[in-house]
């Protein structure tokens, strides 16, 4: 199948997934035949309690782990993501998802504007500063391009880590807790920022949050329980 053909950027379908544990010599289920549709441009938050598997479920989504059973398309690709190679998915993950993590994952060596150009430096090997010296300057950072990651406050390094998500113009953006070291109000102006510039690309972004106020900034909010999702509410315009 292709999700294209669905008018969807990615598929879900009956995802299962469990892990070892050693404490009781069994499995922890932790999905258990999950399903999603994510359209175009769509905003999705996930919420559930630590350990609900949120976490899991966007490593699935974002080809970084394979399911026990079920399947994640995305895009126009025929295949499933655990059935691409290795090639296959590395250059799919650098050119159509953006990942955006709590702890950044910022390289100290490099400065803010060489961090954002990296991914777009690895897909073409050029450096595409136009776009980041942009992206920066949208999100505040005009006067830190060419200062180091370390001297930037907590809020400011998630800004980073947002634009080089965003520098190759992905076709999909996975937050996992992406405001969890921030406070309230720098929270919210980072998720609206996100949301912003996801929009002016036409991607879809989902993140997995603990907060209630970010899940509200969204098109569509998912409680994980149980392994499977509940919508729980949907805008007007979703």
């Amino acid at each position: 199948m292709k999700c294209d053909e669905l008018g969807a950027v990615l598929v879900a379908k009956s995802l299962y997934k469990s892990y070892p544990d050693g404490a009781r010599q069994q499995r922890l289920e932790v999905l258990n035949g999950l399903d999603l549709i994510v359209a175009p441009g769509k905003t999705i938050a996930i919420m559930g309690r630590s350990g609900s598997g949120k976490s899991s479920l966007l490593h699935l989504l974002g080809g970084l782990d394979a399911p026990d059973s079920g399947a994640v398309y995305f895009n126009n690709y025929t295949e499933p993501l655990h059935k691409l190679s290795a090639d296959e998915l590395s250059k799919l993950r650098n050119q159509q998802l953006g990942f955006i993590w709590q702890f950044h994952h910022l390289l100290p060596e490099l400065s803010v504007l060489e961090n954002v150009m990296l991914p777009a430096m690895i897909f073409n090997n050029h450096a595409d500063k136009e776009r980041a010296v942009e992206l920066l300057s949208k999100l505040g950072l005009a006067s830190k391009t060419l200062s180091f990651v370390n001297t930037l406050s907590g809020g400011q390094r998630q800004r980073v880590a947002i634009a080089r998500a965003l520098i190759n113009r992905p076709k999909l953006i996975l937050a996992d807790e992406p405001t969890g070291n921030l406070d309230e109000t720098t929270a919210r102006e980072v998720v609206q920022l996100v949301k912003q510039l996801a929009r002016a690309d036409g991607a879809a972004f989902i993140v997995a949050t603990h907060d209630a106020a970010v899940a509200e900034a969204m098109d569509e909010v998912y409680q994980l329980t149980s392994g499977r999702l509940e919508l729980l509410n949907q805008s007007p315009k979703a």
